[in-house]
């Protein structure tokens, strides 16, 4: 498929998209909260709302409609703004939820619309960042040769090899939140108010990253 397509150094690309995939940043904060917090299976659906999220910048990318962001002020200014108050919103929810059993522990079921409500939770989460529109169109040109024909299709498939990576991390890091969260869970006494510390400090998080991105600039 990509030796049909005007890309270049594919492996460097590869290598590239990886280091950014493993590197922390919101996305990757809300399926560690999630994982922890709500268990594997929320977590795993928190990584594909990333990926969905992740989707749309890449559609709007290849079709050009994220050089708007680029170019203007305000609409940059917009999306930024309703991201960070998005983010503000989750945090201050899980300070105001409580918690009644400890994280990862057999517990009753979470209602049919939860795994649901977080996998839209992520994708909103991702595709109200105006900062991952930019990265694309800063990233993924660099390695599509200029001037070729299938220029959009090109990113589109760079694109989706980037968003198939950072899914399968995403996926990996909520299993793993999940795995020692139980069992820290499983130590006894205690977990119950663990879970809610927890549950807590993620939400501050969020908080302050919501506050980092209405204080960004282009």
């Amino acid at each position: 498929m990509f030796t049909e397509l005007p890309v270049h150094h594919l492996a460097l690309f590869a290598a590239a998209a990886l280091a950014v995939n493993l590197t922390p940043g919101p996305d990757m904060l809300f399926v560690v909260g999630t994982g922890a917090t709500r268990g594997r299976r929320d977590g795993v659906m928190a990584a594909l709302g990333i990926g969905a999220g992740c989707l749309l910048h890449i559609t709007l990318a290849a079709v050009g409609l994220s050089a708007v962001l680029a170019a203007s002020a305000l609409a940059f200014s917009v999306v930024k703004w309703v991201g960070a108050a998005y983010l503000v919103w989750i945090g201050l929810s899980m300070w105001r939820t409580r918690r009644a059993e400890p994280p990862g522990v057999a517990a009753p079921a979470l209602p049919a619309g939860g795994g649901r409500s977080v996998f839209w939770q992520g994708a909103i989460t991702n595709a109200l960042n105006p900062k991952v529109a930019l990265f694309f169109l800063a990233f993924l040109p660099q390695f599509i040769e200029p001037g070729a024909a299938d220029q959009a299709l090109a990113f589109v498939a760079l694109g989706l090899l980037f968003n198939v990576g950072g899914t399968v991390v995403n996926v990996v890091v909520a299993l793993a939140a999940a795995a020692i969260s139980r069992r820290l869970a499983a130590r006894g006494a205690g977990s119950s108010a663990l879970g809610t510390w927890l549950q807590r400090a993620v939400g501050a998080l969020f908080v302050g990253l919501g506050l980092k991105l209405a204080l960004s600039t282009r």
